[in-house]
């Protein structure tokens, strides 16, 4: 089998580690160990994509390989990687790495923590590397159940209801990517699921297409934030306990775009032009009204989900812009947001556990009294606001330049309307930064609290690091991702 079978392989090692482990030291050194192999397997991953494309390998797909496994139904095990899956996969590596020293401290039932935290990473990394439909929807359930109980039982506010609404949602969109995949697989009239296949036959009629294809981008469009099946999302990213919150906006809702335009746009072309405007309209409403009600938020975890539905809702709308600029840009966002909200909401979940409040009017002054996590959400929010030097400006920059290459008015109004969000983002950046780390400190409790722990550290190290990395050299990231996105494109324009 390939070794992106790997990808799979360690999360289930992890575990059966877990749960053989009998202490809270045993259960530490199998994430870390996992968590470590699963980091230097993607870095290898993406050293050896490069040095493939560099040697002039041109092959669409890299470590191909098939094995049936359910043979009525021609479901096989089908994996492989292009430079989207790559980047990806790298991506989660890097917040599961991160999101384990982020939980260091978390008690009570560490170990039963750490087993749902891993299962769901088992499914976000099974679903970047599969290229069947429905081994693709698996893995994809497998990483939206473990959600309700990591919200649930870990989480803090009203997580149950937070946890219970997203459950539902999610589930929901399920409902429609199943009807939509098997209306895919039984219209085409393929003896496959595979997606390279499918597209290569091209043979759903066009009125058939126009049907399905609001069930699979709606589907995958509710994991992506899209307007307006986006309200789980604040109230999940609230709830959650701290890794979990970087896990699931730094890569769970990278499964939406994703699915959107692989399986979407990439299986049902025609449909994709057709309805474009439609969703084209709804996405610059999420990329707007989610910088608007960011503004309005009081509380940190809050202001950073509203933000979040704003960058995701900017990848869906690059995507439907159909340049390959924008398209590029779209990938470029989905791997610099995952970044930048990872480090935001470790951050935030470190700032709560010291002062037990995410609400900004009661805080101030913290730049006094913790510095190495003040000068982190500093350098977190300039790169959400997209500061030249920071992952955030890359992506945007390509998003919009791409978008403007549509000559038609629609389209530039589209994303003149779009940019006005820069402009917000930039405001609740700042508002924020200067009322909690700024100024005098007002509860003298504050006084006492100590600054990062060194497994804190190294989590905000690491990310503040990927940021500034994917920032100042993009290039290998934006030409392996418009590699990818080439064929797609030419299969839908």
């Amino acid at each position: 089998m390939s070794i992106l079978t790997l990808f799979v392989v360690i999360p289930a090692l992890m575990l059966l580690g877990l749960w053989l482990a009998k202490n809270l030291n045993q259960v530490r050194g199998v994430m870390v160990v996992g968590a470590s192999c699963l980091l230097a397997l993607s870095i290898w991953l993406t050293i050896y994509f490069i040095q493939q494309r560099a040697a002039g390998n041109e092959e669409p797909m890299l470590l191909v390989d098939r094995l049936p496994w359910f043979k009525p139904l021609h479901i096989e095990y089908a994996i492989g990687v292009d430079g989207i899956s790559v980047v990806m996969l790298l991506l989660s590596s890097i917040i599961v790495f991160t999101g384990t020293f982020a939980s260091w401290q978390l008690k009570p039932m560490t170990k039963e923590y750490f087993l749902w935290f891993t299962l769901l990473s088992t499914g976000v990394f099974g679903f970047f590397i599969c290229t069947d439909m429905f081994t693709m929807f698996m893995f994809y359930e497998v990483a939206l159940i473990p959600m309700y109980l990591l919200i649930g039982v870990w989480g803090s506010g009203k997580k149950e209801y937070a946890a219970m609404k997203l459950t539902l949602m999610l589930m929901g969109g399920s409902a429609l990517l199943i009807l939509g995949i098997l209306g895919i697989y039984y219209f085409s009239g393929a003896s496959t699921m595979n997606v390279l296949d499918l597209a290569a036959m091209h043979k759903i009629p066009v009125d058939i297409q126009k049907v399905l294809f609001p069930f699979i981008f709606i589907g995958f469009g509710v994991l992506g934030a899209l307007f307006p099946f986006h309200t789980w999302s604040p109230d999940g990213h609230a709830s959650a306990p701290t890794a979990v919150s970087m896990l699931h906006a730094g890569v769970l809702m990278k499964l939406g775009g994703y699915g959107c335009f692989r399986v979407a746009m990439f299986l049902l072309p025609e449909a994709a032009n057709d309805l474009a405007w439609i969703f084209l309209i709804l996405t610059t409403i999420s990329v707007v009204y989610g910088a608007f009600s960011a503004c309005v938020q009081t509380d940190l975890k809050y202001i950073n989900a509203y933000s979040s539905v704003s960058h995701c809702g900017l990848v869906l709308f690059a995507l439907l812009m159909m340049t390959r600029t924008s398209c590029t840009g779209a990938i470029l966002q989905m791997l610099s947001h995952g970044l930048m909200t990872a480090l935001f909401f470790a951050l935030i979940g470190m700032i709560y556990g010291r002062t037990h409040t995410r609400d900004i009017r009661e805080l101030a002054g913290l730049m006094k009294i913790m510095p190495f996590l003040a000068v982190g959400y500093v350098i977190a929010g300039l790169a959400n606001l997209g500061l030249p030097g920071f992952s955030g400006f890359i992506a945007e920059m390509t998003i919009f330049v791409g978008s403007f290459e549509n000559a038609d008015t629609f389209h530039r109004v589209a994303t003149i309307i779009a940019c006005t969000s820069i402009v917000v983002t930039a405001v609740y950046i700042l508002r924020v930064v200067g009322k909690i780390l700024y100024g005098e400190v007002e509860n003298k409790h504050y006084l006492e609290l100590t600054d990062a722990t060194w497994d804190e550290r190294v989590a905000v190290i690491c990310l503040i690091a990927c940021v500034a990395g994917l920032g100042l050299f993009p290039l290998w990231a934006s030409n392996a991702i418009s590699d990818a996105v080439g064929p797609i494109l030419a299969n839908i324009i």
